[in-house]
């Protein structure tokens, strides 16, 4: 297959769809990505790719349409989105190659599938979506709009315009489906659950040495409003003098928040942020802790989903403590690898901390194990490749 990929984000901004398409490569299909100019998460287009537009990386061909830099203010995301929005379809309404299919990753925003249906309508090729965010919930549950606000209406009626113009929509999580038919309105959108593979993979790289006199509990990922970031300064509060570290890698928006409730609270023993940092040098990190830590907050159908940090736990086979529910709470109750917060708070939080402490060496091998072997069978880079080849070779019969 000739297949177009269309993402707003790629390598070497870390996001899940590089590996997807240098997989697909490998399977033996022709790849082409249209994208944007890299600088999420830093604050600034990359300096060495200011004037990059073509270029080959892993053998897939990547053609980058510039954008406008993200950074913290709300004006600037907003610009952000909408420059890759008009400069991707600018770049279709000139192409010429013909595609067989068209694979569309939707992470945040939504907007990134109208590039694909533009193509879609101009060469009648199918236009397949993976959906891993959700729109307009997404800008409910982190509260950039009100539900009865003139700008909540707004996306929503394009969001679901843009979404009923796709062929197919790759959900990776099964609840998004609820949302689309009872939430959206879109009952008779052919949908698929396809999940997504860890944006993290187990390398060769050494193990990050800890201080084996602490449990060593690691959050790896993104310092979001959903993300319940506030939660672990405050149960670290409750475990201070509990033989426990709690290292934080990642950025967001509740960096600065995260880094001034370490000093309040004189958390700089037991609290440590690492900051962001490339995917090897975090894989170091992750080999090494004693437990993962994976949250999301239970608002919404957001709250439901499947996050990436506990697909990329169970790759590196690790055991798990988490305040979840939906359908992260079910692979990880399928695959018996961790413990549960009772309730969405700092003391249910330290409490399973504790439990997990307690547990014996053999038993925490075992969740770990046991994380491990569900994730082969289901959340590997190369059978979640294979499933939406499978899709997308189906559409194009």
């Amino acid at each position: 297959m000739k297949i177009l990929i269309i993402c707003q984000y790629y390598y070497p901004e870390n996001f899940v769809i590089s590996k997807i398409a240098s997989q697909l490569v490998t399977f033996g299909h022709e790849v082409d990505v249209l994208t944007g100019l890299p600088n999420y998460g830093y604050g600034e287009i990359i300096p060495a790719y200011k004037n990059i537009r073509e270029e080959i990386i892993d053998g897939v061909n990547v053609h980058r349409v510039p954008i406008k830099a993200r950074k913290k203010s709300r004006l600037s995301i907003i610009s952000n989105y909408l420059s890759f929005w008009s400069n991707s379809k600018r770049w279709v309404r000139k192409c010429k190659k013909e595609y067989d299919v068209v694979y569309s990753m939707s992470l945040s925003p939504v907007t990134i599938l109208a590039a694909g249906n533009l193509y879609k309508k101009k060469h009648h090729a199918p236009h397949i979506v993976h959906c891993l965010d959700l729109w307009p919930e997404s800008v409910l549950v982190t509260q950039a709009v009100r539900r009865n606000s003139i700008t909540y209406r707004l996306l929503y009626r394009w969001s679901k315009s843009l979404y009923s113009h796709v062929d197919e929509v790759l959900l990776s999580s099964p609840s998004f489906e609820t949302y689309f038919k009872q939430v959206l309105n879109l009952p008779d959108l052919e949908y698929k659950y396809v999940p997504q593979p860890s944006f993290v993979e187990n390398s060769d790289a050494k193990e990050f040495v800890f201080d084996a006199d602490y449990l060593n509990v690691l959050y790896c990922g993104n310092l979001g409003t959903i993300q319940l970031i506030p939660l672990i300064p405050e149960a670290m509060r409750l475990l201070k003098d509990e033989k426990i570290r709690f290292h934080v890698i990642g950025m967001g928006p509740m960096s600065d928040y995260l880094i001034r409730k370490i000093k309040e609270y004189q958390l700089e023993d037991v609290l440590i942020y690492h900051g962001p940092m490339p995917a090897v040098r975090a894989s170091s990190y992750i080999k090494a802790a004693d437990v993962m830590h994976v949250s999301l907050k239970y608002d919404g159908y957001v709250g439901k989903t499947i996050p990436n940090k506990l697909i990329t736990a169970m790759a590196f086979g690790k055991p798990i403590i988490t305040v979840l529910e939906g359908d992260g709470k079910h692979e990880l109750s399928q695959a018996d690898g961790g413990l549960f917060a009772d309730k969405q708070d700092a003391e249910s939080l330290a409490s399973v901390i504790k439990s997990f402490k307690s547990l014996p060496v053999s038993e925490r091998k075992r969740l770990g194990n046991n994380n491990l072997a569900y994730y082969l069978n289901h959340f590997s880079l190369e059978i979640v490749t294979r499933q939406i080849e499978s899709e997308l070779l189906r559409k194009t019969r």
